[in-house]
């Protein structure tokens, strides 16, 4: 039996690597493969041709489809991008993205996960908005966290009420926290609209649209923002926060003691000692309503 499955084996991962090469620039399969192999000659190999297809084209079929499968979770799940930069430029960075960064997950969900990363590598890309860009990408990936990511039980009032200033707190794991330099979150909101209400044949699938939608994206005010993106019944909320909201919510992410996190919150701030108090007590309260602060389960506790 072993050997029988060694050659299973074999043919899936030769079969495997033709699929996931990527396509040409007109969306057929690659004539070689990365490592210079024939695809036809793989093709031969491992797929039998029809009264109507080639091994090749058989072959080709697949490898066409998955790519085509990873173009639309990609197209979906970031449109803010793909406004900001336009069409052309979208698929360069959709292409290029998808080649350097592979899925290697079960789950599109984590497609898009490694795109920050790589759109701050390669800045020629998104050039001369690549802040706007970065910043939006930003945002659509922690939209995706923020929708899967999982949900600890949130602080009881009597352990909010034990915390002192050398507590260490724990944020659900669905909040994410995005600074940015623009209103990215209303551009967002109207992106997601526009395209739900759209089809195939209005405007905003058109070229032209596209490009006027992408110079009045880059034509936003500057204002500096921040903004709490996070999960209440099932949907995903973009709030703004202040300054010292976000501040004290991203030294606690990063593992500072409470009094070192409300030490960080007043940095820069314009709030004076006598109005920090109040402040204080408003943002815990919020912050504890919404269940933000939360007991991580113990093999995630520090």
């Amino acid at each position: 039996m072993s050997e029988p499955r060694s050659q299973l084996r074999e043919i899936q991962q030769r079969m495997a690597a033709c699929i996931l090469q990527p396509l040409t620039a007109q969306h057929g399969m690659r004539r070689r493969g990365a490592a210079g192999i024939s695809s036809e000659r793989e093709a031969d190999a491992i797929i039998a041709p029809n009264d109507r297809l080639s091994s090749f084209e058989r072959l080709e079929i697949y490898n066409r489809q998955y790519w085509f499968r990873l173009f639309a979770s990609f197209e979906e799940d970031f449109p803010g991008l793909q406004a900001v930069t336009g069409n052309r430029r979208f698929q360069r960075i959709m292409q290029g993205y998808l080649t350097d960064c592979p899925s290697t997950s079960f789950s599109l969900r984590n497609l898009g996960s490694r795109l920050v990363e790589w759109l701050q590598a390669h800045p020629e890309l998104t050039a001369p908005h690549t802040e706007l860009a970065l910043e939006m990408a930003a945002l659509e990936w922690a939209h995706i966290e923020a929708f899967d990511n999982a949900a600890w039980p949130g602080l009881t009032a009597e352990q909010m009420a034990a915390l002192g200033e050398d507590s260490r707190l724990t944020l659900q794991p669905y909040l994410r926290l995005i600074e940015a330099h623009s209103a990215i979150d209303d551009a967002l909101i109207a992106v997601r609209n526009e395209d739900g209400s759209s089809d195939g044949s209005s405007n905003s699938a058109s070229t032209g649209y596209a490009a006027r939608r992408a110079r009045r994206l880059r034509a936003m005010p500057r204002e500096h923002i921040f903004i709490a993106v996070h999960r209440y019944d099932d949907s995903v909320y973009y709030r703004r926060i202040e300054r010292e909201d976000y501040q004290l919510l991203r030294a606690i992410e990063q593992g500072s003691t409470l009094g070192e996190a409300i030490e960080a919150a007043f940095h820069d701030s314009q709030l004076s000692e006598e109005e920090q108090p109040a402040w204080l007590q408003s943002a815990f309260g919020y912050f504890a309503t919404m269940g933000w602060f939360c007991n991580p389960p113990a093999e995630n506790a520090l």
